[in-house]
């Protein structure tokens, strides 16, 4: 039971102890991978509208939860060009992870991605972020992270964007394939404010670390499972993406 309670601990409690070090370390020599609850894959429909594609790359802003994981679900996505965790949804003062993880600013932790429409639409990737990327129904958080920082909401780019995830979201609720209200919201994008360098590509380059292997690995088995003619083995990372 303790061994459970500590790698589900929040990111923020995570980062902010000095004992995490030795935590992980700790942890590491048990192979965590092993030890830890299996997630179930969960294939949903995919939405009746779709966007229509067009020559040039577009974005796609979607926070659910920690950006850790949704950015590395969608870095392995074919037709990803580019994932970047970072903040939507508050002003650029505020843009920062000590304020935004303390719940003192109105933005969510939120993922951009740059996709080319003529590899993966936007519903393709719609349909990815309700389905391995986060769970939908949880208000205000993901897992055993708390507060409207990690809330569930689509930041859309223009109307076409908007009338898709509107629709998709109210086709799901239809259904109700996931036996609770799916609470995202969906906004206008204001901004979109790329996070500190040490969260980007944290998945990949940290998959041992205790939160990565509980709550975001099994994430990437899902996707590869339920996607497997769109799962990208090799993701594409932040630094590699700007080179």
């Amino acid at each position: 039971m303790t061994k459970l309670f500590e790698i589900s601990l929040s990111k923020r409690t995570l980062l902010g102890t000095i004992a995490a070090a030795a935590m992980t370390a700790a942890l590491l020599s048990l192979s965590p991978r092993a030890t830890m609850a299996a997630e179930p894959a969960f294939l949903i429909p995919p939405p009746s509208i779709d966007a229509t594609a067009s020559g040039n790359t577009q974005k796609a802003i979607f926070a659910g939860g920690c950006f850790w994981g949704v950015q590395g679900v969608f870095q392995h996505v074919k037709g990803v060009k580019n994932a970047v965790s970072g903040y939507s949804g508050g002003d650029q003062a505020t843009a920062n992870y000590e304020t935004v993880s303390g719940g003192r600013s109105d933005h969510a932790e939120a993922v951009e991605i740059t996709y080319d429409p003529k590899e993966v639409t936007y519903g393709q990737l719609l349909q990815v972020f309700f389905s391995v990327a986060h769970n939908p129904t949880q208000l205000n958080y993901q897992g055993p992270d708390h507060g409207p920082q990690y809330r569930s909401e689509i930041f859309t780019t223009d109307d076409e964007q908007k009338k898709i995830a509107q629709t998709y979201i109210a086709e799901l609720d239809k259904t109700r394939i996931y036996g609770e209200p799916v609470v995202t919201k969906v906004s206008d994008l204001s901004a979109f404010y790329p996070a500190e360098d040490y969260h980007q590509d944290f998945l990949t380059l940290n998959p041992t670390y205790p939160y990565i292997v509980y709550n975001d690995m099994p994430k990437i088995d899902n996707l590869k499972a339920l996607f497997p003619d769109s799962f990208a083995s090799t993701p594409v990372l932040v630094l590699k993406a700007k080179g």
